[in-house]
């Protein structure tokens, strides 16, 4: 009896067969042998991708790039090489019998799993720098950035706006997380708080928004009721509107018109989409603020020239820079000129006029 991976390359060659796809025998001989070499761990991932872009490549495949499961089965209807529709994020864990792993095994296998990550999103950055430009141009023109989403996303958006103030001296309110709950959400979850359709445009109006702000919803399924509802308001306001959404053609990537999808794939722990969904969206957030911050003149060269000097640590970094912006020699001098003119930026254009 044939087992499961056998099964998916004997009805793929079927297919090419059908399709009369020219193989040579290499080829062909690859495809019934190569399930055989691999750990069963890795099996769904390089199967899938490896019927994804031979059937791309002879144009078999219609429709979106297929969802890695675990049940995935090939299905014939219309000669389409297609896997089940199950959400991404929703996927069974390519790992089993976790509570069995030593700490070693657990630690080894979930950063092999995010080590995917940061390929997803390279895939995604033609979507994000759309995202960016939408961006730049709002906070140009005194537009405001707004972030808002629940549970891990919501924070995520709060963390990435927190850190805007300090780290390039914009005024806090120019970026601004939101998250489902309200602000005790970020300590502790609040029940069903996700699943408001209204509140997330009540709590935009509560700041005002305006057509000169850009909104962005974060949902790692992409189907968050909270989201979804501020951005179809926020579309019918004539506000731009983007997302970060981890599976594909999900729910809140139809409304945005500026939608961003990273396919981190299956969760270590089936589910959990604060661990891969999570680390994309925190990259993702990192590419938008610092390419923003960076064209809108907030980062010299490569520093940050107008952080706010918040703590001793910063405070020596901004000396430091400083004496090698303007050639001073001795440090409490550049200290002293540093702490009178609040930044970095400022105290080396008083030095040079």
């Amino acid at each position: 009896m044939k087992n499961p991976r056998e099964k998916i390359f004997s009805r793929g060659f079927f297919i090419l067969k059908l399709f009369k796809v020219p193989l040579s025998l290499r080829v062909a001989r690859r495809m019934r042998a190569y399930p055989l070499s691999l750990r069963v761990a890795d099996d769904r991932r390089r199967i899938e991708k490896w019927f994804y872009d031979f059937s791309s490549r002879y144009g078999l495949q219609r429709g979106s790039k297929p969802t890695r499961t675990d049940n995935s089965l090939l299905d014939f209807d219309n000669f389409t090489v297609i896997l089940n529709n199950m959400k991404t994020t929703e996927a069974d864990s390519y790992y089993s019998n976790l509570e069995q792993m030593s700490v070693t095994e657990l630690l080894v296998n979930m950063n092999k799993e995010d080590k995917t990550v940061p390929l997803a999103v390279e895939k995604a950055i033609p979507q994000i720098e759309a995202l960016v430009n939408q961006v730049v141009e709002k906070l140009k023109n005194g537009g405001r950035l707004f972030y808002l989403g629940a549970g891990t996303s919501g924070r995520l958006g709060i963390v990435d706006a927190s850190e805007c103030p300090p780290t390039y001296g914009i005024e806090h309110g120019i970026v601004v997380g939101l998250i489902a709950g309200g602000d005790q959400a970020i300590r502790k979850a609040v029940e069903f708080a996700e699943d408001d359709l209204q509140q997330a445009w009540e709590d935009l109006k509560a700041h005002n928004i305006s057509e000169k702000d850009i909104v962005i919803g974060i949902a790692a399924s992409g189907s968050t009721p909270y989201v979804i509802g501020a951005l179809d308001m926020c579309n019918k306001n004539n506000i731009v509107t983007g997302s970060i959404s981890c599976n594909q053609n999900s729910a809140v990537s139809q409304i945005a018109k500026f939608p961003v999808e990273v396919i981190a794939g299956a969760e270590f722990v089936t589910g959990s989409t604060r661990m891969k969904s999570g680390t994309a969206q925190k990259l993702v957030l990192n590419m938008i603020s610092t390419s923003a911050m960076i064209k809108l003149g907030r980062v010299k060269g490569n520093k940050m020239v107008d952080m706010q000097l918040s703590n001793n640590k910063l405070v020596d970094r901004g000396t430091k820079m400083l004496m090698k912006n303007t050639g001073i020699k001795n440090y409490e001098e550049a200290k002293s000129l540093l702490l009178k003119h609040g930044s970095v930026r400022k105290a080396t254009e008083f030095f040079r006029r």
